[in-house]
């Protein structure tokens, strides 16, 4: 299934939240649920198709919570900084009536402390930058973990679009690239093996397509042209 596929079915554009996703994807399994439909064949198909995108696309969309962790960190030196300020600025006085005014006074001074909070706020998207990167990176290496298990359970079509997205994340990563050439060429193998050869041409076209300057898979890919060549 492709990963342009998943999000039709779940009547999604593509690129559509963690959070958009999840509800689109709780409103049609109701829908489309076997318990619901008993006897409705189609139905049955549609939530397994359904379920089958869902879980596709949470191997590529990460959650949003994760991007707002970081942030928090930034904040705390703020909230420590008027405590600090006041206490050295507090008239240091042997004078009981004096230190009793400044107890009574302190409560006011937290208050006001308090209230700069939605100022604050605003100042977020001052830091994402760095978040973001780091974000990508995991995203970058937790997808690569899951398209080896693909590639190793032979579940090529899953593999390809998994790659597919994170090439449209990652556009300029050559890295990333190179991962989905060698998809595109694994499979293309495979197809041939199966007898698939027209099927196998156009993913062998496309493996050198998305990773032109890689020797090794350009003569790994002409090999596999010359396997074509002597089954015709």
């Amino acid at each position: 299934m492709d990963l342009g596929d998943c999000y039709r079915l779940l009547g999604l554009r593509s690129g559509a939240s963690f959070a958009e996703i999840k509800t689109s994807y709780r409103r049609l399994a109701q829908q489309y649920h076997p318990d619901i439909n008993p006897d409705d064949k189609k139905a049955k198909d549609k939530f397994i198709a359904l379920t089958e995108a869902y879980r596709l696309l949470l191997t590529v969309v990460p959650p949003e919570e994760t991007v707002e962790k970081p942030s928090n960190q930034s904040f705390t030196p703020r909230r420590e900084e008027p405590t600090v300020t006041r206490q050295e600025t507090a008239p240091k006085t042997t004078v009981v009536t004096e230190t009793v005014v400044s107890r009574r006074e302190k409560p006011k001074a937290t208050r006001q402390e308090t209230a700069p909070k939605t100022t604050v706020a605003t100042q977020k998207p001052n830091t994402p930058p760095a978040n973001i990167a780091e974000i990508e990176q995991r995203l970058k290496w937790k997808t690569y973990e899951q398209l080896q298990r693909f590639l190793k359970e032979k579940r090529f079509p899953q593999a390809i679009a998994l790659a597919e997205a994170l090439v449209d994340r990652l556009p300029k990563d050559a890295e990333v690239r190179q991962w989905l050439a060698i998809a595109y060429q694994i499979w293309g193998r495979t197809l041939i093996n199966e007898n698939q050869v027209l099927k196998a041409r156009i993913y062998l076209k496309k493996a050198l397509k998305t990773d032109p300057n890689n020797k090794a898979l350009w003569n790994e890919v002409q090999r596999d042209f010359q396997k074509i060549e002597q089954i015709f």
